[in-house]
Parts: structure tokens; C-alpha cells; sequence
């Protein structure tokens, strides 16, 4: 753990020599409270949310820049944390004096401790890096919410909001409550009055019918499985979907003997419909191409319907040669199934959607911004035909798999000001998560997955945020798909969960 004075953090930053005592007494300074700033990092030489080589350390200047001239009534003593979960305790064990604590989640640094470094009773305030530590943010918040402690995040676009509530400090370490910040916070998150939407016809199905289908649907998921076994079995007994474990020889095998005529034409397909394409080279399409061979020949020998594979396991560890982003994408696009991550769960999501709307489904790592009362659905992996097989293509461009500037993903220019319905089906808890949202846009920053999905969240933004539950991922549709859910549940005796 590497700790470091306000004065040396100062010092490496320029800009912050001018604001660092402001003008005040001594006497004044002794009286400002003394809050622990704790910057959750990870190591930033191998894959990571944000992406491999981010400057953690200009990130923490510009932090501490804001917060020295913004908040002059509190002193900041900075440390860093990069994902050893000894570091928490080490801390916590020289911070008898300290007043309370401000965690940065920088990045996705897993081993951080944030649950033990939220639970010492002194008022607390968590700031999301977004599309750097939101994962850790989103999936540890409500198990620190519930604790009852003295704490309270901001996750916004706009590093003002962070100053805004770091400047409580002053009331809240007097009142030993996180009232005053979660006041701030609520201040600065704007209602939404307007709920027009552009009109977005879904379907009604035949229930009876999509119900046999299920039974008939066969997804494969490749090199392990969220959920495992206990997971395939209460979705074929609830569901009827069923999964069928494949190692990965069984795909690699497939990619080695892929036709490579079919590869470059499916790269070529790809390449001319881009309205850009940056840092891919025509090998790594084709190779993009031979995957997606290699996928439709395991779900023609298996009778499939869709696959979901350990991506990131399987390419990092020298299990495949190509991502399966671009295949992915056409599989969705045809009206199968392309899932990411060997998520069974997200998967199962698209799978049933799929059946009851024709339209697919974007699995996603969703981003919160209270700045905008705002959801960012972010992957490397999307559809280009969200309305279904048959509707129009939007526009899209190929880059790199952002994690590690490798491969060839989707940036997905989804369309805006519709209606979307975001999903989770659980069969083992039998519960179906649900959140609905107007898309305003695509958010275009180099940092984390390359699709952005930008929407305005129908319902209570804060609700959703601090009862985040089922790990981080939702399958996000476009249509007002409440009644086709409604309708499901009831067939298949399952709870609806209202998220917002």
C-alpha cells in the first residue's frame, strides 16, 4: 500500500500550489477534519476495466486538484490501495485520528476491499470512476448500504458532483451521519419530466407457442458457465431452455478447419458497412471471420440455437485465437443467441426474449451517472439490428477489444429516444429483474467497453443503484416489453422484480 502526505500530492500537481492553504489561519486548518482519500486501483499492465495502460496516476492529480480547491474546509490524506486485500486492515490499523473516508473506485481492482473499508462507523463517501471502478462500485454498494453505516457514493460524469459532496465532510463528521452528502447527491441528480418516445410496435406473441419453443432451444456454452450445473438445471425445469456444456478444444478444433473463403467474406461483409474502422488489421477480421464459422458449425452439429462463450478466460489463456465479438454480433443480428462471458443467466434472458419479441438482446456492464439521471449499458458487444433481424441497421464501427486493444469488437451506434426494457431471468431464484429506460445516445469515450448505451432511467435512479443484485450484467431490448414480461411470469410462477 502505498501512502503518501496532502503535501506531496500537492506537490505533484501544479495547479494545486495556488489553492492548498487558500488563505486560511492555522488555527483554521487544525480545525478541519481529516478524511482518509483512498485511491482503489489495480495494476494497469494487463486487461482492465478501464483498459490496459490507463494513467491511474493523472486520474489521482486531477482528483486531488479538484478536491484541494473545491473543499479548502476539508484535509485529505491520500493512500492508494492496488488490489491486495491485506491493504484494507493495513490501513485501517494507522487511521485512529482520521476523521472519515473518501474512496475513489479507480478501477476494477476486484481484492479491494470496500465493504471493511465502509464499516468503521466515521461518515464515508464512495466516488465511481465511471467506466473504471463501476463494477465494484455497482455490485459492492448494496451489501454496504444495507449495513446501516454512515455512507453514501456519487457515480457521475461530472467530477464537480464528487466536490460537491466531499465538501460535507465538514457537517457530516460533526453530525456523524451521511445525510448532508446524500442531500448533495439527490441535489444534483436531475428529475425527468420528459417521457415521449419514439413509436416501437413489439410483437404480441402466442404464449402457448413460445413456450413449446423454449422447451425446443438448446444454447451452448463454452469453457465453464455462470452458475454451473445447478444453474442448467432450473433453467431447463422452469424455462425449458437448455444448456449444453463444450470445452474449449471442441471450438478451437472447429476455428483450426473454419473454410477461409467464408472467413473473408464475412470479414469483407463486416469491413464495408463500417463507417470506421481503427487499429484492426484485415488479418484479425478474417479471424474475427473464422470464429463465427467456427460458432455456426458447433450450432449446426449440436441443433443449437445460441452459444455463450468464456471469452476473456479463453483468449487470455491461449484457449482461442480470435475474439467472437464480430460473430457474436451477426448472431444476434440472424435472430440467435451470441453471449458473452458464458453468462448462462444472460444468455437464458436473450434466449426467451428473443422467442417472445423476434427482436435481441445487449448484454451489457451498466455505468450509473446521477449527473444525467442516467444508465450507460457499456460491452464490446452489440446487435446492429435492434428491432429485429428484419428492421433497420444502424450505423457501427470496429475497434479493439478495449480491455486489452486486442481483437475486433462492435461500436454499436444504437438509436436514440426509443423505449428499452432491461432484463435478468433467474430460474434458480425464480425472479425476473426489471428496468425500463429511454435512450438518449452513444457515449463515445475510449475508456472500458467499446458500445455505450446512454439512458434516461424510468423510475428511481437511486433505488436501482444501491439494490444492484445478481451480479453486474443485464440483457437490455429495445421495446416496451412489460406486458410480454408480465405475461411470462405468470405462466412460468415467476417474481418480478421492479429495479427502479
Amino acid at each position: 500500500m502505498k501512502q503518501m502526505s496532502r503535501r506531496q500530492f500537492v506537490s505533484a500537481c501544479a495547479a494545486c500550489a495556488a489553492c492548498a492553504m487558500g488563505g486560511r489561519t492555522w488555527a483554521e486548518e487544525a480545525r478541519r477534519p481529516k478524511v482518509r482519500l483512498v485511491f482503489c486501483e489495480t495494476p494497469n499492465d494487463k486487461p482492465i476495466w478501464p483498459n490496459i495502460g490507463y494513467d491511474f496516476e493523472a486520474r489521482r492529480k486531477q482528483i486531488l486538484n479538484l478536491l484541494d480547491c473545491q473543499c479548502p474546509e476539508v484535509e485529505f490524506l491520500p493512500s492508494c490501495l492496488n488490489n491486495d486485500p491485506k491493504q484494507a486492515d493495513e490501513l485501517l490499523q494507522h487511521d485512529a485520528e482520521v476523521d472519515g473516508y473518501l474512496l475513489c473506485v479507480q478501477g476494477l481492482g476486484w481484492n479491494n476491499d470496500l465493504v471493511k473499508l465502509s464499516a468503521t462507523g466515521k461518515p464515508t463517501l464512495i466516488v465511481d470512476n465511471l467506466f473504471g471502478g463501476s463494477g465494484k462500485f455497482l455490485t459492492q454498494l448494496p451489501t454496504i448500504m444495507k449495513s446501516g453505516k454512515p455512507v453514501d457514493w456519487v457515480s457521475s460524469s461530472n467530477d464537480t458532483d464528487i466536490a460537491t459532496s466531499a465538501r460535507q465532510f465538514v457537517v457530516a463528521v460533526k453530525e456523524k451521519s451521511a445525510a448532508a452528502f446524500r442531500a448533495a447527491r439527490r441535489k444534483n441528480t436531475p428529475s425527468v419530466s420528459d417521457w415521449s418516445y419514439k413509436a416501437d410496435a413489439v410483437k404480441t406473441p402466442d404464449m402457448d407457442t413460445a413456450l413449446k419453443q423454449f422447451k425446443e432451444t438448446r444454447l451452448l456454452v463454452v469453457g465453464g458457465g455462470w452458475g454451473g450445473d445447478a444453474f442448467r438445471q432450473a433453467s431447463k425445469e422452469v424455462t425449458g431452455v437448455e444448456f449444453l456444456p463444450i470445452r474449449f478444444e471442441e471450438l478451437a478444433d472447429a476455428y483450426e478447419k473454419a473454410d477461409t473463403n467464408a472467413a473473408k467474406e464475412f470479414a469483407e461483409q463486416w469491413a464495408g458497412g463500417a463507417q470506421k474502422i481503427e487499429a484492426v488489421t484485415p488479418q484479425t477480421l478474417e479471424n474475427s471471420g473464422k470464429m463465427y464459422v467456427a460458432m455456426k458449425q458447433l450450432l449446426d452439429k449440436h441443433q443449437a440455437r445460441g452459444i455463450s462463450i468464456n471469452c476473456l478466460g479463453g483468449f487470455y489463456g491461449g484457449h482461442l485465437k480470435a475474439y467472437p465479438c464480430l460473430g457474436f454480433s451477426q448472431l444476434n443480428n440472424d435472430g440467435l443467441v451470441g453471449g458473452c462471458e458464458a453468462d448462462q443467466m444472460s444468455a437464458l434472458t436473450m434466449a426467451v426474449m428473443g422467442t417472445l419479441t423476434g427482436r435481441p438482446g445487449y448484454i451489457s456492464d451498466p455505468v450509473i451517472d446521477t449527473s444525467r439521471h442516467a444508465i450507460i449499458y457499456a460491452h464490446c458487444v452489440a446487435m446492429t439490428r435492434p428491432f429485429g433481424r428484419n428492421g433497420g441497421s444502424n450505423p457501427y464501427q470496429i475497434l479493439t477489444h478495449s480491455e486489452d486493444r486486442k481483437g475486433a469488437s462492435i461500436r454499436s451506434l444504437l438509436p436514440s429516444g426509443y423505449l428499452t426494457t432491461t432484463l435478468e431471468i433467474n430460474p434458480q431464484s425464480r425472479q425476473v429483474l426489471f428496468h425500463q429506460a429511454k435512450t438518449i445516445g452513444n457515449n463515445l469515450s475510449d475508456m472500458a467497453c467499446r458500445t455505450k448505451l446512454e439512458a434516461v432511467i424510468k423510475g428511481d435512479l437511486e433505488k436501482l443503484t444501491e439494490n444492484w443484485s445478481m451480479g453486474w450484467h443485464r440483457v437490455t431490448f429495445y421495446g416496451d416489453l412489460r406486458p410480454h414480461v408480465e405475461e411470462l411470469c405468470r405462466r412460468l410462477n415467476l417474481k418480478l422484480v421492479e429495479e427502479a
